[in-house]
């Protein structure tokens, strides 16, 4: 990704944009701030915010007509937020010492004529950008139209020590100026540039054209180089204060940019107001009226600007982090996160601190729904993952286990491809998915013989193995394509029958990566061929909701199929509030419970705390993460094709990583023996290995990814090799063996039937042996 793509990738979140009030504001300020502080009471800070992009803020704050209210969500529901009363609270309280930056003075000279706002604003940024700034004014007075302003709201003290600034930058004034066209033409020369503030010379009467002022004015300048005018608020409301002393601000700017001998226009796209890009949900706003202030005149007191300023929505999208706790937990947001990503990839030395970032998403797609924009997460971190893969730098450690586990599914040990064993052929290839089998494998076993029995002309084939999606999932593309391209000659040599997947991971792999494939999902096969005459509702407390997928997230036909297997079944069921296309996650998509089991556990955690219910999914690894949790779950297959000996399938605990693999193999052998009449394959001789692990031991086990098969080849070794560490207090043994990437070292003892387990670790270093 390079600095182009990333920019229009960043883009793409829209949290940073600013507000609506904000972009509304012909100043810019930054309303929402400026209530964070007002509702904190930090009524410094609240002065700090205005000062930023507000002159005269003691002026301007005490007769604000808050354009920025037009815009203001909070209306949406209730009254908008009554900024303009806020901003007056917060001018009420003692100012702020704050040091004025200012620019090295130049040596150009520019002259403002008029002192009403917009004149002073040009001004005040003019001398702040370091020019010889001279106030021309006709009257007497400097501020002669602020001196009209009522001093109940304006008092005159406001408006001495705010000029007082003007001449603390070195602004000069001239009162009793008179201004003819001779005048013109004689500041002109005296000047590099002359601003004319028009909204303080309107009471000059007519001109010798006959035009009134204003207008004569702009006629007769009009082109005329060196003039600049403003202060009528042409495209906002002509009595605003706001807009008068905005189109001072942009006249100022524009002189400066023409002085300055660059272009006028390049990068003022915001100068003006506009549209902001920021979504905010309104769903759960509550209705709150503005707050009254008991006394008009002087405006809210404290505690009432406090309360008001409570009503601030504090406008913000987040709708993504709202949803996904895996966005929530590294507590960013995907403009942030894609910043990370780029600068992740681009180090060469050191230390790549966004790995986990990326390799912790599930890939599940769900910001990519709730996204105003459309910002694919996901996307993101697969390509990220890819180019990780590519260049070398993925840690072996982020997902090796999912990968070798993907490899025995592979393996002789579970993969087979067959036809139907009666007639030889296939026109229907049921694909159950390596994990339904490693859960239920009797339930694939009833499946597939319901299969060939309602599907005509008894040709429904099976294919045990994996769809491969870890290896797509990691960013391994070349394993990925090695290992489907297997998968693709096995069901191009079975004569390309329609393939039924009973996983959603498996529907999503064959549709997106095969597809010249006929691919249907078994709950649409079985909606349509029929239930076993044993599909009964089970007798639940309570009706369950019902989970769906989240790699079935754009397919609204499963989602039917699903809901009308139900009724057909009579079972009641719950909708989730996030289901269908906005469902969540288990933990279990995208190796995240792999790459950080620690978040996968609060992910599976979030989603089962949506519903007080018990769950009904049809994803093998949705249940069994669930069950995991301490969620009661059922699989869609427990109703349809119940086991007489489970009274509680939704109190079935999630088999462990060592008797998934064994009920793998049992499938196979089953099915190789009773179907086929093939004998099953040899075991290795460390699996005749009779080990003891206690329920703690075996949790353990569970935790570090440590297989039964992995102790079995230790001990083995250990005891052939004799290669092994004996404690003198306890007898227990302790031996290391090297398998696959780490060393896996096994605290044992021998026992009369075996050997007794008392503790198991690995890590990746490597025990090097000396010679004798």
């Amino acid at each position: 990704m390079d600095q182009k793509a990333l920019r229009l990738l960043e883009s793409r979140c829209i949290q940073e944009e600013p507000p609506a009030c904000q972009c509304a504001c012909p100043l810019h300020v930054d309303v929402r701030t400026f209530s964070r502080c007002m509702v904190q009471g930090l009524w410094e800070e609240a002065w700090k915010t205005l000062k930023k992009t507000m002159p005269f803020p003691g002026i301007l704050g005490r007769i604000c007509d808050a354009p920025c209210r037009d815009v203001c969500r909070r209306k949406e529901a209730g009254d908008a937020v009554e900024i303009g009363l806020l901003e007056r609270a917060c001018v009420h309280t003692p100012a702020p010492v704050q040091r004025m930056p200012v620019l090295p003075r130049k040596r150009q000279r520019v002259a403002a004529v008029g002192s009403a706002l917009s004149s002073l604003t040009a001004a005040w940024d003019l001398a702040r950008k370091g020019y010889n700034v001279t106030l021309l004014e006709p009257s007497d007075r400097m501020g002669v139209y602020l001196f009209e302003i009522p001093d109940e709201v304006l008092p005159r003290s406001v408006i001495e020590t705010e000029m007082e600034a003007l001449f603390v930058l070195g602004v000069e004034t001239v009162c009793r100026f008179s201004l003819d066209w001779d005048a013109l033409e004689e500041i002109r020369r005296r000047f590099d540039a002359v601003y004319l503030g028009l909204d303080g010379l309107t009471f000059w009467g007519e001109c010798d054209t006959g035009e009134p002022w204003p207008d004569a004015a702009l006629t007769r300048i009009s082109g005329l180089e060196g003039f600049f005018t403003g202060g009528l608020a042409l495209e906002g409301n002509s009595f605003s204060p706001v807009w008068r002393s905005a189109e001072g601000r942009w006249a100022a700017t524009t002189i400066d940019r023409c002085l300055q001998g660059v272009s006028r226009t390049a990068g003022r796209e915001k100068d003006r107001p506009y549209s902001s890009r920021l979504y905010t949900a309104m769903d759960d706003v509550s209705v709150l009226p503005a707050i009254t202030p008991q006394d008009s005149v002087a405006g809210y007191t404290e505690n009432e600007a406090v309360q008001e300023a409570g009503r601030c929505l504090q406008c913000e999208c987040l709708e993504c982090v709202k949803v996904c706790p895996y966005l929530k937990h590294f507590g960013g947001y995907p403009r942030k996160y894609a910043r990370e990503i780029y600068n992740n990839d681009s180090i060469v030395m050191g230390s790549h601190k966004a790995n986990r970032l990326i390799n912790s998403c599930s890939l599940c797609g769900l910001c990519e729904v709730v996204c105003p924009e459309n910002f694919a997460m996901q996307t993101l971190c697969l390509k990220a993952r890819q180019d990780m893969v590519g260049k070398k730098r993925m840690p072996p450690s982020a997902h090796e286990f999912a990968l070798m586990d993907m490899q025995f599914s592979n393996s002789d040990r579970f993969a087979m491809t067959r036809p139907d064993p009666e007639t030889g052929i296939a026109s229907h290839l049921f694909f159950p998915g390596c994990q339904l089998c490693a859960s239920a494998p009797e339930q694939v076993r009833d499946v597939y013989a319901h299969l060939r029995r309602v599907l005509p002309l008894k040709s429904v084939g099976i294919m045990l193995g994996c769809c491969n999606a870890p290896a797509f999932w990691a960013g391994d593309d070349a394993l990925f394509q090695k290992e489907f391209s297997a998968l693709k000659e096995q069901w191009t040599a079975l004569g390309c029958p329609q393939i039924i997947p009973a996983c959603a991971t498996c529907y999503q792999m064959f549709k997106c990566h095969l597809p010249e494939a006929d691919v249907i999902s078994l709950w649409q096969v079985l909606e349509g061929a029929g239930l076993p005459a044993g599909a009964l509702p089970l007798k639940l407390s309570a009706p369950p909701a019902i989970h769906d997928p989240c790699t079935t997230r754009h397919e609204p036909e499963i989602h039917d199929s699903v809901r009308r297997l139900l009724n057909r079944l009579e079972q009641p069921f719950e909708e989730l509030k996030g289901n269908r296309s906005h469902t969540a996650c288990c933990g279990f998509g995208g190796l995240m419970q792999n790459a950080n089991p620690e978040l996968a556990g609060s992910v599976v955690r979030h989603l089962a705390h949506q519903h007080p219910a018990d769950y009904v999914t049809y994803c093998a690894m949705c249940r069994d993460n669930l069950a995991a949790s301490g969620k009661r779950a059922l699989h869609l297959l427990d109703m349809i094709f119940p086991s007489p000996d489970e009274a509680d399938p939704a109190g079935r605990r999630r088999p462990g990583w060592s008797q998934r693999r064994e009920n793998r193999s049992w499938l196979k052998n089953i099915l190789q023996q009773t179907l086929w009449k093939e004998s099953p394959e040899n075991m290795e001789p460390y699996e005749n290995i009779a080990l003891s692990v206690s329920p703690e031991v075996q949790q353990i086990l569970e935790n570090r990814r440590i297989l039964i098969s992995d102790i079995q080849r230790v001990i083995y070794h250990a005891e052939d090799s004799g290669q092994k560490l004996c404690h003198p207090d306890t007898g227990h043994f302790k031996a290391a063996f090297r398998l696959y990437n780490a060393t896996f070292w096994v605290e044992y003892s021998i026992s009369e039937n075996g050997f007794t387990i008392h503790n198991a670790y690995s890590h990746r270093m490597e025990i090097l042996r000396k010679g004798p």
